[in-house]
This record gives C-alpha cells, structure tokens and sequence, in this order.
C-alpha cells in the first residue's frame, strides 16, 4: 500500500536535522504545551535511529484493500473470522490515530481462540482509514451526497455483501458509527461506542444531577484542553500549511494529544513506544493527510455533517477512565437504544491500543446475544 521513495524518506531527515525551534519559555514540561525536551529527544530518534523501512514492510503485510464505492476509493484492512458464522463488524478511528491503531483490537475480535477466547465468538473485522486518513483519499467535495456513514454502509453492503452487520467506533468513528446506525437500522446487529453524542435538545431544568456534573465536566474540559477542536472547527487550513511543512511541528501538535487523552499518568512511554507515535506521524506526513485529517471537525461545526438524533438499534458504550469525558447511563440514553453500559478499570482514549484485550471483551460480550435474528 505504501512505498516511500529513499529521496522523499531522505527528506523528511533533512527537515527533521534542520528543524528551527522556538525560543524556550521559563516554563518546564507539558504546562504550556508540548515538552520542549521530549519532543527534541523524538525528533533526533525519528531523523536518525527510527527504522522507517521497518515499518513500511509490517504496514504493507497487513490485509489491505481498495474499494471504489461510485469513484469514492475508500482504503480497508479485513480480518476474516477465525469461525464460520463471524459476524462482520466494522471499526472506525478517531483523530489523531490511524487505521493502524486499531490493528491489535481486530486480530483479537478476528481470531479470539489465540487470545483465549472461543472461536465461536469471532467476528471478520473491516477496518476503514476514514476519508482523508492515510490511504483514503479526502472526498471530492465538501457536500457530498455520500457522507462517511454512507461509504460504509455501502462498503459493507454492496462492496462486501454483508446484509448484516457490527459496528464500533471511538471519538470521530463514534459520529460515524451512531450516523450510521441512524441511517440504516435494518442493516445493524448492534453498535460498540467509546463516546456519545449529545442528546438534540433538552430541557436543563430536567437534568440529573450526575448530568448536570458531566455537562459541568465538559464545559472544564473544553476550556483547558478543546482549543485544538476550535482551532480545527475553524480555521483549519491556516494550522494545516504549517504542519504540512514541519514534521516537527505535526508531531508536536499529536503527540501532545496521545500524553494529554491517554491513561499515561503524564508519562507516554507506559501506553506508547516511541516506534508507535512515530509510525503514525510518519503515516500522516508520507500520505500528506494531517490537513485533509482536519475536514471531519470543519464540516461538524458548519452543518455539513448530519447530527444523530435518535439511534434505536440495541448500543453499548464503553467508557475508559482517562478518555476524554464519562457521561452518565441517563445521559447517553437520551439518544441511544443503551442494553450495555460499561465503566472501565483502566485506560484512556486509545483504548483499542492501550487496553485491546479491555476492549475486545466488551464487544464480543455484547455482540454475543445480537450475532443472528433469531438468538
């Protein structure tokens, strides 16, 4: 899927070696931003002791696909089930992550019996890149006729003739997942969430208290950490020239997110290899998609993405203690059909590279009693 030239990879450690760096602040640590500190150890181990060909040749053997869906090219991986009746199941990523994330959750929910598992439990996984993400190309258009939610289904549907099928998403795959889930209900077994959307409308005075905390949580959460998600619901274009420019500065902008999401008590060596951050910053600047990655929160906040409603097929939602918000039971059931509702040990926003085993356990516990019709 993937072949880096030997000039373009010499590039990126030439601008790596030449990086320009801002005068320091006489602040220490991630306080400000990202740890000045950190991000020059990363960038000196990217520029010349990361072996990029290695992980060139672990992308390119996994099971990639291209589907044309009406001249949308949309890139996959499929994990065909180790069991014969396998419920298909397709999971979305999120920002700032990477089909790649999502590669160890797969193979456990593909192939169950070698994690433990029984075989009967196994589902064949479709992992999309989402539009604009490493190998999908952006969609033509800001407005569409087919939104993501759309190419999935028809992904699933007519591309691979599932009738019926699985669905699990996390941050923007939990948008395109419930979308999904609205649009075509009579194609889903059941939906997986990592986060939920916010009900249309409702009435404050009718809040709950715990609801009235986690909204009270939200608003704290947006004020110190969302001036990313303004920044790209925004003005997206004038973030991306200059990121699309550094790959210093791409890496500082995600790998402040993987410390700050993630369940690393501060310290991202305990959830990420430095081999792991680099892979997916190198993802992003080798297919030239952290702009297009941006689109997702762009069209969001104009209306050109369609808002869930009401989602009526059977939704469990997992929620990991370092992501990025836990809404309450009450909270998510204002939009959803919730049968499931699980509040993790451990973990944060990655959960399906920081806690894969967590992860795939609760989906296949809640997928266990949806797999036909009839059960």
């Amino acid at each position: 899927m993937i072949a880096v030239s030997d000039a373009e990879l010499n590039e990126l450690r030439a601008r790596l070696k030449a990086t320009r760096w801002p005068e320091p602040w006489p602040v220490g640590g991630w306080q400000a931003g990202t740890d000045a500190a950190e991000l020059r150890r990363l960038v000196a181990y990217w520029a010349s002791g990361y072996d990029w060909r290695a992980h060139e040749a672990a992308i390119n053997a996994l099971p990639s696909h291209l589907a044309d869906l009406g001249g949308t090219p949309v890139h996959y991986l499929r994990f065909d089930g180790e069991h014969p009746d396998a419920l298909p199941i397709v999971l979305t990523h999120g920002w700032p992550s990477s089909f790649l994330e999502l590669v160890p959750l797969a193979e456990r929910l593909a192939t169950p019996s070698r994690y433990g598992g029984a075989a009967a439990d196994a589902f064949t996984v479709i992992v999309p890149s989402l539009p604009g993400f490493a190998f999908s190309p952006q969609r033509p258009t800001l407005t569409d006729a087919d939104q993501t939610h759309d190419l999935w289904h028809r992904l699933m549907r007519d591309h691979l003739g599932f009738e019926r099928y699985a669905a699990h998403g996390g941050d923007l795959g939990a948008g395109v997942t419930s979308r999904l889930a609205e649009a075509h209900p009579e194609a889903l077994a059941g939906i997986h969430l990592l986060a939920v959307a916010p009900p249309s409308g409702y009435d404050p005075d009718g809040l709950t208290p715990q609801e009235q905390a986690h909204l009270a949580s939200v608003a704290a959460w947006q004020a110190e950490e969302g001036g990313y998600q303004h920044q790209q619901s925004t003005r997206p274009l004038t973030l991306a020239h200059g990121l699309a420019d550094s790959p210093a500065g791409l890496l500082s902008w995600i790998v402040e997110k993987y410390r700050a999401w993630s369940d690393s008590g501060g310290d991202l060596s305990k959830r990420f290899s430095d081999d792991f951050i680099l892979t997916q910053a190198s993802l992003y600047w080798f297919t030239g998609t952290i702009s297009t990655s941006f689109r997702p929160y762009y069209e969001y906040a104009h209306g050109l993405t369609r808002r869930a409603e009401r989602v009526t097929v059977p939704t469990a939602v997992a929620l990991f203690p370092a992501d990025l918000s836990r809404p309450p039971r009450s909270w998510a059931e204002r939009t959803y059909h919730i049968t499931r509702y699980t509040l993790m040990p451990r973990g944060g926003h990655f959960a399906a590279h920081e806690e894969p085993g967590l992860l795939a356990h609760d989906i296949i516990e809640f997928f266990r009693d949806l797999r036909s019709p009839a059960r």
